[in-house]
């Protein structure tokens, strides 16, 4: 029986090896060699976002986290995976993790390839579809949302830091699930006339004593761990620190702060896209409680420099949220 799927999946690869013209795309990096040697990690949505590819199952004394149980579905989407390999010899599998309505993978591109990323990724959609169909899925009209995403993975420790948060992500979802109001973005939120967007723990807005952390960029190192050691001492008096983490001299104590499990309130210049997620150790910060979110733009998905009067404008911002009560 699994030979003879395995010669339908051939079939199904070699009669639907994908278009030459480069499908519908969610995000690419301008200018970028898709054919090229190179590790992405993708992202695959299910349509409508249904769990159909698998159940997601708590944690117990077997497994410390939570875990999926793949569906039917969900086993042939994770062979089909794998296949990839089998049918373009320039990409290699690194990994992946599925979750009830969405495909997270990471694929290498070894050499140069005859098709665009784009071209592997529509075949592999469509051979999942096909057993959408074989397995009776009726009410479906589609498995996959148009297009995919991808993350291009050229520095050092992105890799690492995508196997952790393939690893974790049900997990991740777990907990999301079981405390929601930490994890949903709550918009139109009016602090000092400035309408905001947050996620997070809304209720560090409330606490008696926040601190606003800003720090000159001609600070010296010394003058640096100085402001560090004073923000810490304020932190361990019950304070919560509040800013927007521009400067060198606010990184590095809002990093400190971070790590000693400190609550802090971060402001962004990037809003929150629909499925935006924490991810590490500020996810952890999350789960507990200990960190707020707060953006006063819509979200974008290009990579801009902030500009002077935004950095003004998001320390005016700060300062209001050290006097807000809810």
């Amino acid at each position: 029986m699994e030979d003879k799927r395995n010669e339908q999946r051939k079939k199904w690869w070699d009669a639907h090896p994908g278009k030459e013209k480069v499908p519908s795309m969610k995000r690419r990096k301008a200018g970028h060699d898709y054919h090229g040697r190179c590790i992405y990690m993708i992202t695959l949505a299910v349509e409508g976002r249904y769990p159909i590819l698998g159940k997601l199952n708590a944690p117990d004394e077997h497994r410390p986290l939570a875990w999926l149980k793949p569906s039917k579905l969900g086993e042939r989407v994770i062979q089909h995976w794998h296949d990839i390999t089998k049918h373009y010899p320039q990409v290699r599998n690194m990994g992946i993790q599925l979750m009830p309505d969405h495909l997270h993978g990471i694929l290498f591109v070894t050499e140069q390839m005859p098709q665009h990323l784009g071209n592997v990724i529509e075949a592999f959609k469509r051979v999942c579809e096909h057993d959408m169909k074989v397995l009776h899925c009726e009410r479906f009209a589609h498995l996959w949302e148009q297009g995919y995403t991808d993350s291009i993975l050229t520095h050092e420790g992105q890799l690492d830091n995508m196997f952790q948060y393939l690893q974790k992500n049900p997990h991740h979802l777990w907990v999301k699930r079981n405390q929601p109001e930490f994890f949903t973005t709550k918009h139109d939120v009016s602090i000092d006339g400035i309408v905001v967007s947050m996620m997070g723990n809304q209720f560090l807005l409330d606490y008696p004593v926040k601190v606003f952390v800003q720090c000159s960029r001609k600070l010296t190192e010394q003058q640096i761990e100085d402001e560090v050691k004073r923000n810490l001492a304020m932190v361990r008096d019950g304070a919560v620190l509040v800013s927007a983490c521009i400067s060198p001299g606010e990184k590095a104590v809002m990093r400190a702060a971070h790590d000693m499990g400190a609550r802090q309130i971060v402001l962004l210049e990037n809003g929150f896209s629909p499925y935006w997620k924490p991810g590490g150790a500020q996810f952890d910060a999350y789960a507990a409680g200990r960190l707020l979110l707060v953006a006063p733009w819509p979200h974008h998905n290009e990579r801009r420099v902030i500009t002077r009067e935004q950095c003004l404008q998001l320390n005016s911002l700060a300062r209001a949220i050290c006097q807000y009560h809810l």
